[in-house]
């Protein structure tokens, strides 16, 4: 059984690993076997949205492509909500005309994201990548509906055990995203906050996967 490695900017070709790799539009290779592809808010380029969400759609027609992502809303950025909110929109509207899933950035706009799922009525899975928030943060977004993916802060905040070990068993996935340690280190961290059996975590994970990403593994 892989490792499922929820969202990574780094191909590895690893035999062991299925990894989800961020792509973007601009600088897309398509000799990554899967991917997500989106327009994250720190790059968006208004000059450049018009063609990037045209790669986007295109993509998302592919079954290499399994997720839009990561794309989202960063209240810590010089760059506009408005205009973060209209390029958000834009591929959120684009990823409802599939089933695939959503892999969303955000910082500092939990409640914004809540609002537009709601208001677009999106039903396709989404899933925070990288969480690093506090138990009532969690609350909020496993009631709306999100899975949490966690990665670098588990590794690196203790205080984020406890809010992890309060995530029911089928909202949450493991990840890398940029980070130098392997997602084998990152499950068995995982694996010795929750008191399982590394074996046991990746069927929990590839359980998830399989039934948010309609894919067997």
């Amino acid at each position: 059984m892989y490792f499922i490695n929820l969202h990574t900017h780094s191909f590895s070709n690893d035999a062991s690993v299925l990894e989800v790799v961020n792509q973007y539009p601009w600088e897309f290779n398509k000799h990554i076997p899967q991917y997500s592809i989106g327009i994250h808010p720190w790059y968006i380029d208004e000059n450049r949205v018009a063609s990037d969400l045209a790669c986007i759609e295109e993509k998302l027609a592919s079954e290499n492509c399994i997720a839009l992502g990561e794309c989202g809303l960063d209240k810590r950025i010089e760059i506009p909500m408005e205009i973060q909110l209209q390029v958000f929109k834009a591929q959120l509207a684009l990823v409802q005309k599939t089933n695939k899933p959503v892999i969303l950035h955000c910082v500092a706009a939990y409640q914004e994201v809540i609002e537009v799922k709601k208001e677009m009525n999106i039903q396709n899975p989404m899933i925070i990548h990288g969480f690093s928030k506090n138990d009532q943060v969690a609350q909020s977004l496993l009631d709306n509906g999100f899975y949490l993916s966690f990665g670098k802060y588990l590794l690196r905040n203790p205080e984020l055990e406890n809010v992890f070990m309060n995530v029911p068993i089928d909202r949450f996935f493991l990840e890398t995203d940029t980070i130098e340690e392997s997602i084998e280190q990152v499950y068995k961290k995982a694996s010795e906050i929750r008191n399982i059996a590394i074996h046991e975590l990746k069927e929990i994970v590839s359980n998830n996967f399989r039934i948010i990403f309609n894919k067997q593994h």
